[in-house]
């Protein structure tokens, strides 16, 4: 029972030292059958496992390349980059079988970098060349480093894009000065291009509906025309109307006086030819107030006559003095 006892105290002991509590940020790995495999337990034995960095790895690289016609340039960038879950056998491969393999494998990355940039600057002119486009160019190639290096690129910036030559420099960077200025004098000629062509629209608009403004009041004209025209016609035909009115009073009354000749003494005409009489000598007016007959009819139309002849006398005579 003491041997017993002492087997397993040891068997325990040994159990304690050999097992290990697997981190968060760690991905533990081991060999089964010539391949990696990872371990998913909390726990590990630790000389049959290697547990390995899982947390971002961060460098800083200097690239000095040269572009067409031999001209020096230099490159600055830096990178973050992690393990590649699906390729850890590329990353053991590369970066050793160390818990620093992410790190390792780091080194050979930038060497991939360094003929990245230098297979893309050879091709091009300076001119062509920014920071712009080597970071665009990075991005394509960089999805390589997961199968040849098992590594996962996080981030990736290029700070900086400088000439070597200062000359070259200075050249370049008055170049794009005259670039930005004539770019920002284009835009302000578009500007005032811009402004011209709304103000020319504005104007027309303005114009447009002057015009129509001209042309309603020109038809509000037309219209009080053609109402006063119709008022003036209403009118027209009113007095028409009462002049025909007229007439056939007129006409009536002569007919009635034709009718009955004694009618004539009630006229105004007779009243006024009344009053001129007695205002001459040896004139006398005559009213008969009984009613008429055939032969007083005539006495009565002979006298009418003889005071119209004896007023045309008297008028006559006036006029001539």
């Amino acid at each position: 029972m003491e041997v017993a006892a002492i087997v397993l105290a040891v068997i325990l002991a040994l159990v304690f030292y050999e097992s290990r509590l697997r981190k968060p940020d760690q991905i533990v790995v081991y060999e089964s059958r010539g391949a990696v495999a990872i371990r998913r337990g909390r726990f590990y034995p630790r000389h049959l496992s290697m547990p390995i960095n899982k947390t971002a790895f961060s460098f800083s690289q200097t690239v000095d390349a040269s572009a067409r016609g031999n001209l020096d340039i230099r490159v600055k960038l830096a990178a973050s980059v992690g393990a590649s879950m699906e390729n850890l056998p590329a990353l053991v491969r590369v970066g050793g079988w160390a818990p620093d393999a992410v790190a390792h494998a780091s080194k050979e990355l930038e060497t991939m970098i360094l003929g990245y940039v230098r297979g893309l600057t050879e091709l091009h002119e300076i001119e062509d060349l920014s920071s712009e486009k080597i970071h665009s160019h990075l991005l394509q190639r960089l999805h390589e480093t997961r199968q040849l290096l098992g590594l996962e690129v996080v981030t990736l910036t290029v700070s900086s894009f400088d000439v070597v030559n200062p000359q070259i420099s200075e050249a370049i960077r008055q170049r794009e000065h005259a670039r930005i200025l004539e770019q920002a004098e284009t835009l302000t000629q578009q500007a005032r291009v811009a402004a011209t062509r709304a103000r020319l629209k504005a104007d027309e608009e303005i114009a447009v509906l002057e015009h129509a403004l001209e042309i309603k009041k020109s038809d509000l004209k037309m219209s009080q025309l053609e109402k006063e025209f119709d008022l003036a016609g209403t009118r027209a035909d009113q007095e028409l109307r009462l002049k025909k009115m007229q007439l056939e009073f007129e006409k009536d009354e002569l007919r009635l006086l034709k009718d009955s000749p004694e009618l004539l003494l009630l006229t105004p005409q007779a009243a006024r030819l009344a009053e001129a009489s007695q205002s001459m000598k040896n004139a006398r007016t005559v009213v008969s107030l009984s009613p008429p007959d055939g032969a007083q009819g005539s006495e009565l139309l002979s006298l009418f006559n003889t005071l119209v002849q004896k007023a045309l006398e008297a008028l006559t005579r006036q006029k001539a003095k």
